[in-house]
């Protein structure tokens, strides 16, 4: 994990990210998941359930409100958990409905340990994996502790990515991010096979090369500890853990195979660091935005570009956070430019992620806790969220609704499991008769006076905006 013993207190340089500004003040983080053991991660296969892992060597499933007592996944006695060592990073294959294979990113042997990626399946239980079904694709044994990464995601392509790491200790002793014979320091790329192989994809910028390792996509990474690809555009953003000056941010197209070298340890962000041996700055991939490590920041925590509709204002912004600082931050993937989304204060945060309808998941390991981010200012009355609820005239809360079930048919009802038009959150859009969606909208706004207009607060509004 992420975690750096020596924060260091550093003027603000004017080339960093804008000074911060808050984009609202609604946001609020709900305790949502206790009881566990260092989580490190959240994810989901496509369902209603969270998938949490403890670094520790579990995986847990949250669903309904409750936490499983039976672990998804326990291979405990196989992992290394300690310091920045243990389970780190689950991804589920783009086929898990069909062929039930999933894969774990984690620290075991002995040592300092090796880095190991392994497919598992799940059992004739949806809730419980089989624990003899591993197949590890690829393993390396680390000549430190710290720095292995720890994220595995499937890009858009349906190719596998991970990170390894520098191999650790400070400042890469063995210059290996830019050695490209060795794995350290790069963003890996492959294709998983049906029989638990693995191949090369055709279009791997080393792929034909007599001396670089095929699996290459990227290099000159120090720690890239969390990434995630751009759902609208398929763009991998990659928050890369600084030494001690700066934290940084990088952004790769997903149709560049022209291998980028992105610079570590020759620099750190922007900066040189170590340039003994390397070329000139038009030879490497500078930051899309960097933070210096003052004011509390120790190392980055990359999350993700929100594309769902449950928070209109975060649309398009890239949501990230310090493991230190604990404030959440967003940056405008669309049209650049960022700040404070939330001061929340709590250190820790290992891991942003979503559930399947969009919710925003935030994973702390300082006090074991999974929380959700909520804005408190939008309602689920709010059907066309631009917040105001409506039951008549234009633009109103209610009609999306019928146009939901078939448009003139209001005793149909519509299955959703993330959806805006399922106002009660059971599932199901109705219309008409009992646990219907229109009638929430009705008592929101005051009773049996539909033309009233109001905010989620339940304030009437005079004059409407929206028209």
């Amino acid at each position: 994990m992420p975690l750096r013993s020596l924060v260091q207190l550093l003027l603000l340089s004017a080339a960093l990210l804008p000074s911060p500004r808050v984009l609202g003040q609604d946001f609020q983080l709900v305790p949502t998941i206790g009881g566990l053991s260092a989580p490190v991660e959240i994810a989901h296969c496509g369902d209603d359930r969270l998938f949490v892992v403890e670094q520790v060597g579990r995986i847990r499933i949250f669903h309904d409100g409750i936490l499983s007592a039976t672990p998804f996944l326990d291979i405990s006695s196989a992992v290394i958990a300690s310091g920045e060592r243990g389970l780190l990073g689950l991804a589920f294959d783009p086929q898990y409905q069909q062929n039930g294979h999933f894969f774990v990113y984690y620290v075991g042997g002995s040592g300092n340990g090796t880095t190991i990626l392994s497919r598992f399946t799940v059992s004739a239980d949806p809730d419980v994996a089989d624990p003899n079904s591993e197949v590890v694709l690829w393993s390396l044994a680390q000549p430190f502790t710290n720095h292995n990464g720890g994220c595995v995601r499937f890009g858009p392509d349906g190719y596998l990515y991970f990170a390894p790491g520098d191999g650790g200790d400070a400042g890469d002793p063995g210059d290996r991010a830019q050695d490209l014979t060795q794995p350290f320091g790069k963003m890996m790329r492959i294709a998983p096979q049906p029989n638990g192989t693995y191949t090369i994809p055709p279009d791997n910028p080393f792929a034909a090369s007599p001396t670089a390792l095929h699996e290459i996509w990227a290099y000159g990474f120090r720690n890239p500890w969390r990434f995630a690809f751009d759902p609208l555009t398929d763009d991998l953003w990659i928050a890369d853990v600084g030494e001690d000056t700066r934290e940084e941010v990088d952004v790769m197209d997903p149709q560049d195979n022209s291998g980028p070298n992105f610079g570590w340890r020759c620099y750190e962000g922007s900066l040189p660091y170590n340039t003994t041996g390397c070329q000139g700055a038009s030879a490497y991939v500078f930051p899309l935005f960097e933070q210096q490590q003052a004011l509390g920041w120790c190392s980055i925590i990359g999350g993700m570009v929100y594309r769902g509709d449950q928070y209109p204002s975060l649309y398009g912004r890239y949501i990230y956070t310090d493991y230190c600082l604990g404030d959440l931050y967003s940056y405008d993937a669309d049209g650049g430019g960022g700040g404070l989304l939330l001061d929340s204060d709590l250190p820790g945060i290992v891991s942003i992620g979503t559930d399947q309808c969009g919710t925003i998941f935030i994973v702390s390991s300082y006090d074991g806790m999974v929380y959700r981010l909520i804005d408190a200012g939008q309602c689920g009355e709010d059907v066309t969220r631009d917040g105001l609820v409506k039951y008549a005239g234009a633009n109103n809360d209610r009609d999306p609704i019928l146009a939901f079930i078939g448009g003139t048919v209001p005793t149909n009802v519509v299955p959703c499991a993330c959806c805006t038009e399922d106002v009660n959150g059971d599932g199901l859009v109705k219309y008409a008769g009992a646990n219907n969606d229109r009638d929430p909208i009705l008592a929101k706004i005051g009773g049996t006076v539909p033309t009233h207009v109001v905010d989620c607060n339940g304030a009437q509004v005079t004059g409407d905006p929206t028209e």
